[in-house]
């Protein structure tokens, strides 16, 4: 029973990185960010384009407002353009329901199906949604204002990007739902962007007709406009424009990092907090292309649809569009938003982050390495990209006895190449620039994702649900990690005390540990990272 249990474990566990626990598998027309009959709204705030009011969540200690548009809808003559200003409203604006996630490929329904039946999950907002091209709308979460306490002070705010390769993904995804945060002290915002081919898509001819000379990047512009529209409304809201974080998983994590590169983004956040994944290396391992072969993947996309040029590309239907057998999965330098590389612009100390807390799970390459076979005998061969010329020291020198090792040899190289490689790069940057950083480690195995990718966002955004697959030790930890993420948000800082009061364990910045890093797993405490000995090989 227990081999079964982890065989379907195994295939659960392939089957959502492929996925990227992203896609739509029915249409509703709205989503509800309680699950409740929508009867106790807020007062109407303020905001660019007109007036907005929220709703309760059910205890009514969190104000929701969901489905605010921060930008003009990107459809028609203004796809592929920079996002351009909010569409004003008459009236009062109900935000009371989530807006529909970018266009993008509708999973399964058999796998999503299945997806909730494994992990005992109720189907809604998590797997069911609408889905459009105008998709340019963010979702805010504030604790209620108590009268007669310290709630005037403005709140520390998070601006969270969510991932799924730039490809995927939505808003509203319940492991980063902002609630639980929002009740213990911030205001929680989460965006939109525009993501594959209407995201990513890069033409000459688009940058001729920009003002900016722009193309390739158009959802990172998305997530930077989102940034600029907390910067100029959030203090309606009572959060504080001058304390807010950026953080983001995956791709969310690489876009961070893009963020904190951008000359665009200067004076909107402070601090940043990445989760498996960057960009911040001469040449990236995902996410991330040349404008040459940005470029040259328009031209294919062109021909693919037989057009001659992209005022007939806006004119295919969305929904056949997205159908592309190409992949815009990565941004780029454009001149603009990315005026250099990431790396180019971190060496020459232009990023904005004052503060860095990030890092990566312990089996981030399982599901992405699953089909592939590995051997003793091709261990070698496969790994030759990576190594080059070194490769056969590598392998002689951590020789896998059985076909097993080298398979989790060659996931657990996967796991450095793709991810935690990046974060320490990242690291030895920040930390050049004498800026503090806190790096983790996520090891805590359940009954559903683990330690895989994407694995500790329930633990820390506080979302860890409560069926049989987690314990109390998961409640623990949710607690220590969320609390974690609070303190970093509202001070810079992810030591202290958690919500309970209880002492969090003691998280020293790469440079005052000598380089090691915080675990979060059955036990709390700072580790050597245990994929150092890779890294020499990297560099």
């Amino acid at each position: 029973m227990k081999k079964f249990r982890f065989l379907k474990l195994q295939i659960f566990i392939a089957a959502i990185c492929l996925c990227l626990v992203s896609c739509a598998s029915a249409k509703i027309e709205k989503t509800n960010p309680t699950g409740l009959e929508v009867q106790n709204y807020t007062e109407a705030v303020s905001v660019t384009g007109g007036l907005v009011r929220g709703i309760l969540n059910k205890d009514k200690t969190v104000e929701i407002y969901a489905g605010i548009p921060f930008a003009a809808p990107p459809v028609g003559e203004l796809r592929w353009k920079e996002p351009q200003p909010v569409i004003p409203w008459d009236g009062v604006l109900d935000a009371d329901h989530f807006a529909a996630m970018p266009m993008q490929l509708e999973g399964n329904s058999v796998f999503n199906s299945l997806m909730n039946a494994y992990t005992h999950s109720v189907p809604d907002r998590t797997y069911h949604g609408p889905m459009s091209e105008d998709c340019l709308y963010l979702n805010v979460w504030k604790p209620v204002d108590n009268a007669g306490d310290e709630a005037d002070a403005p709140l520390p705010v998070l601006v969270y990007i969510h991932g799924g390769t730039l490809l995927t993904g939505q808003s509203w995804y319940q492991k980063y739902d902002g609630e639980n945060l929002a009740s213990n002290g911030i205001i929680v915002v989460t965006i939109e962007y525009r993501v594959g081919v209407f995201g990513y898509f890069a033409d000459k001819q688009l940058a001729a007709e920009s003002p900016n000379h722009t193309t390739g990047n158009y959802g990172l512009l998305d997530q930077i406009k989102a940034l600029e529209w907390v910067h100029n409304n959030i203090a309606a809201f009572g959060g504080d424009v001058n304390n807010v974080t950026i953080a983001g998983e995956s791709a969310g994590s690489s876009s961070v990092n893009a963020l904190c590169a951008s000359p665009l983004t200067k004076g909107f956040f402070r601090r940043a907090i990445a989760e498996s994944s960057s960009v911040i290396q001469p040449v990236p391992p995902h996410t991330f292309r040349t404008m040459e072969d940005a470029l040259q993947m328009g031209d294919d996309i062109k021909k693919e649809f037989r057009v001659a040029d992209v005022q007939e590309l806006r004119k295919v239907p969305a929904t056949k569009l997205i159908k592309t057998k190409y992949k815009n999965s990565s941004m780029t330098v454009d001149g603009y938003a990315l005026p250099q590389t990431p790396y180019e612009i971190y060496s020459a100390g232009l990023n904005h982050e004052e503060a860095l807390m990030h890092g990566f799970n312990a089996r981030e390459g399982f599901g992405f390495t699953f089909f592939t076979k590995v051997t003793k005998r091709n261990l070698a061969s496969l790994l030759e990209s990576t190594f080059k010329e070194r490769t056969e020291e590598f392998v002689n020198t951590y020789k896998p006895a059985t076909n097993k090792q080298a398979k989790q040899l060659y996931s657990d190289i996967f796991s450095v190449v793709c991810f935690t490689y990046p974060h320490e790069c990242w690291t030895k940057m920040i930390e050049s620039q004498g800026k503090p950083v806190y790096e983790y480690y996520f090891t805590r195995e359940n009954g559903e994702i683990g330690t895989n990718h994407s694995g500790e966002l329930i633990y820390a955004y506080r979302n860890v649900p409560r069926t049989k697959n987690y314990n109390d030790r998961d409640y623990e930890l949710e607690e220590i990690m969320s609390s974690c993420w609070l303190n970093f948000v509202k001070t810079g800082n992810p030591n202290g005390y958690d919500t309970k009061g209880k002492t969090l364990p003691i998280w020293q910045t790469t440079s005052e540990s000598g380089g090691l890093l915080l675990e979060f797993g059955d036990t709390c405490g700072m580790i050597e990272d245990p994929y150092r000995y890779v890294y020499g090989y990297l560099e």
